[in-house]
């Protein structure tokens, strides 16, 4: 019987474990962890958003990938199979009125107990607090342990070892430079679905950090997204602005810097409000202008102030403009080890359709590790678990 390592307990690996045993091959899998699936769990404690309900085409546009091998796994295993797998292990899911699958549960720690119950069931071997440091001359794989060095010979290997963020649960981007001295294609780790940094004046944070701009639209380049989102002591935070990363990463990349234009009343187009503000009292100050007028709320007004420096413009109508568009300097994203996800990693030139290292016959990689994209919504889990099946299957079969 074929023996398979597996490096890397998070849901591609897990899923890779489960696709594997069910291909007839033994299972052992190693995480420099003490225990297993840490960001899966802490992804949970909000409401586990494993996938998503829209048409199937629409959701495999949201992904950031340079072909369509990542498309072409998602619609192998996609979220109709995500929810009826989740039926298998005994966890009922439901769908938000936004389209996002939860488990009805809500957290993960059922669903990740029933899924290793049954990786158990069929002969997996877990071994935790176990890094993996490479492998040693003769090939095979080794791994610092609390008793010492281990090393392990495996007729395969399916390394999913995430990216480089939230690396106090197991997920440091450390592999990278094990790969790279065996001349794997790589490319450099960034944040993604990341908050961004904006250089605040005391002012506005004295009166409204923490404070949320409550309904507005968002944009960058040809992106938007509408949402609430956080004033924080470094910048803004929430998850309307990581659909937006993509577009302001490559703006900081480019120019140092990155405008994103805040429109403050998305659902009142510009006539109406060029009429409300030309109605309004003149003898009004500015800010009581846009509370009655505009009916902005004292965030919405603080931020107007802080962009405008005390000088609206004189016209209703280039006011109505300003509100709409307001322009806001970004001066980078949060440090990469904050962001939910981080794009880069193994390059898709360095992998064959079965995921399998070209210049490492037998060596798999998957999820995160792998340099794809995605929004959150569920797509970065479905498209994890999709790639965890590839792997684990085609290691399987070979």
């Amino acid at each position: 019987m074929k023996h398979i390592a597996i490096i890397g307990a998070g849901p591609a690996g897990l899923m890779a474990a489960e696709a594997a045993l069910a291909g007839g091959a033994q299972v052992s899998i190693y995480d420099a962890m003490p225990s297993v699936a840490r960001k899966f769990l802490m992804a949970g404690k909000s409401g586990l958003n494993i996938s998503h309900s829209e048409d199937a085409s629409q959701f495999r546009s949201r992904y950031r990938a340079p072909d369509d091998r990542l498309a072409s796994m998602i619609a192998a295993f996609g979220p109709r199979e995500v929810e009826g797998w989740m039926a298998e292990l005994g966890i009922e899911s439901f769908r938000g009125s936004s389209g996002r699958v939860f488990p009805v549960m809500m957290k993960a720690s059922p669903l990740l107990r029933a899924w290793l119950a049954r990786l158990q069931g069929g002969g997996a071997k877990f071994h935790v607090r176990h890094r993996w440091q490479g492998w040693d001359n003769g090939g095979s794989l080794v791994f610092a342990a609390p008793s010492g060095e281990v090393k392990f010979d495996a007729e395969a290997v399916i390394l999913a070892l995430g990216g480089a963020s939230w690396s106090r649960l197991g997920s440091d981007g450390a592999w990278a430079k094990l790969l790279v001295a065996r001349g794997i294609e790589f490319e450099p780790f960034q944040p993604s679905n990341c908050g961004f940094e904006i250089s605040w004046s005391g002012l506005l944070l004295d009166g409204f950090e923490g404070a949320p701009l409550k309904g507005v639209r968002l944009s960058a380049g040809d992106q938007s997204a509408h949402g609430d989102v956080i004033i924080t002591k470094r910048g803004i935070e929430s998850g309307a602005i990581y659909p937006l990363s993509p577009n302001l990463l490559g703006q900081i990349g480019a120019e140092r810097a990155a405008t994103l234009e805040v429109d403050l009343l998305p659902d009142v187009d510009m006539d109406t409000l060029t009429k409300r503000l030309a109605a309004a009292n003149p003898k009004d100050s500015s800010s009581n202008r846009l509370r009655k007028a505009a009916r902005l709320d004292r965030t919405k007004i603080a931020l107007v102030n802080e962009i405008a420096r005390g000088a609206l413009p004189a016209g209703a109508g280039d006011i109505a403009r300003f509100l709409k568009s307001l322009p806001i300097r970004v001066d980078g994203p949060v440090p990469m080890d904050e962001a939910i996800s981080t794009a880069g990693g193994v390059s898709w030139n360095a992998l064959d359709d079965q995921l399998m290292l070209k210049a490492l016959p037998g060596v798999y990689c998957a999820g995160e590790m792998v340099a794809w994209d995605a929004p959150t919504g569920g797509y970065l889990l479905t498209a994890c678990l999709a790639m965890g099946r590839a792997a684990g299957r085609a290691a399987a079969r070979r």
